[in-house]
């Protein structure tokens, strides 16, 4: 760290201006060296703490690191919460605490790096527009590092990073480790049916029968953003949200404040896909708009109609991305289901430094293996892919 730079963690997110955040790559529509990121802006980070979503009550106590200037200027930036557990991250070590715990260890707490909730790629050493990347990229994955030893902590992880930031953490000596996911590039196709075009012949002939059979119980699809997202709609959607969620993971991690406050603040950032019938909404998914991409999150429902989970999620995901020329759709976390409706694997990576020199040396071991096993699978996936031949590639 030079002499006019300082590193400060901040652990309440609301106590960071809006202004001084905005400035950051990525976090803003103001910025153009990143494309936007929703999930890295102040209103949705903000959002997830005065929720009580994100908290120290569920384990995730804001530690934000700040680097800032000796005149408190803000020119980079990791989100980071210190935790006691491991859930809502989508990047699994309980192995690794439970490896460290059983040989005397104690691995919680840690700190994560990481949108609470949103196994989504994003910018996570945030740098002010319009300065050098590199150097300041360096200097907050060092400075974390120097935190994890300042506060006698086990390890700090920092997931989801995107492809041109992974090399500064290895640079600095952290672990690599990679994931899959499965996302939709868009070729600059005019329409869905452009896209269909692209597919072998028994695969569009498939997905042409399953969008027809997934409207056939008089099922019409809405899309809601901006002023659409009335409270009244909010309600519908966390109906959705906790009955669904309440069966896949038993504690929905949201709160009901939460779509209130994402409504307020970021409405033209949101999309609600909703299925409609008999005049009344029956399921939905949230989609988060950022500058090339859409992000697709969470979905729910209160009835059951087949593939109406792949309509209202993928398909139409799909085409809100073609008709307004976004580049690509994150359809969130696993899923090998996705590559039959035109979602590629895509490697995912993430950073971990861990201050035990002997589980240290354990992990790195483990993800050596474990990167050349999600390579091995990504190639047998892609070969599995329902485009044409020579039509399409796998995404790195």
């Amino acid at each position: 760290m030079t002499d006019d730079l300082s590193i400060r963690v901040e652990r309440s997110f609301t106590a960071i201006s809006p202004e001084s955040w905005s400035r950051l790559s990525g976090a803003s529509k103001a910025c153009s060296t990143l494309a936007y990121n929703p999930f890295v802006s102040h209103a949705f980070l903000s959002s997830l703490e005065e929720s009580g979503s994100a908290t120290a009550e569920t384990g995730w106590l804001g530690h934000h690191l700040l680097l800032e200037t000796d005149r408190g200027e803000l020119i980079g930036a990791l989100p980071g919460y210190l935790k006691s557990h491991s859930q809502g991250e989508y990047v699994f070590d309980h192995g690794w605490a439970d490896a460290f715990e059983r040989a005397g260890g104690r691995y919680y707490p840690k700190l994560q790096c990481s949108i609470p909730f949103t196994p989504a790629t994003g910018p996570r050493l945030l740098v002010a527009e319009g300065l050098q990347r590199l150097p300041i990229q360096s200097a907050i994955a060092e400075s974390l590092k120097e935190v994890v030893r300042r506060l006698g902590i086990s390890s700090a992880h920092v997931t989801f990073v995107p492809d041109d930031e992974i090399g500064v953490f290895e640079m600095d000596g952290y672990l690599h480790r990679t994931d899959q996911q499965f996302h939709f590039i868009n070729e600059g196709y005019a329409d869905h049916e452009a896209f269909l075009e692209t597919l072998a012949s028994r695969k569009r002939k498939a997905l042409r029968r399953e969008r027809r059979a997934a409207l056939e119980s008089g099922i019409s699809i809405d899309w809601l953003t901006g002023r659409d997202l009335t409270e009244r709609i909010w309600d519908q959607f966390f109906k959705f949200y906790m009955d669904t969620g309440g069966r896949k993971w038993g504690r929905p991690y949201l709160t009901r404040t939460f779509y209130s406050l994402i409504g307020e603040r970021m409405a033209d950032d949101i999309l609600l896909v909703m299925a409609k019938r008999e005049g009344r909404y029956i399921a939905g998914a949230i989609n988060f708009i950022g500058g090339d991409t859409l992000y697709g999150r969470h979905w729910g429902c209160i009835e059951d109609h087949p593939f109406l989970h792949f309509e209202v999620c993928y398909h139409q995901a799909i085409d809100f991305a073609l008709a307004k020329g976004l580049k690509r759709v994150e359809a969130g976390a696993q899923g090998e289901h996705k590559l039959a409706r035109g979602y590629l694997p895509v490697t995912t990576h993430s950073a971990h430094y861990v201050a035990h020199a002997g589980l240290r040396r354990a992990i790195g071991d483990y993800l050596a293996r474990e990167r050349a096993d999600v390579e091995q699978m990504s190639e047998l996936l892609a070969e599995h892919s329902p485009f044409r031949k020579g039509e399409r590639q796998q995404e790195d």
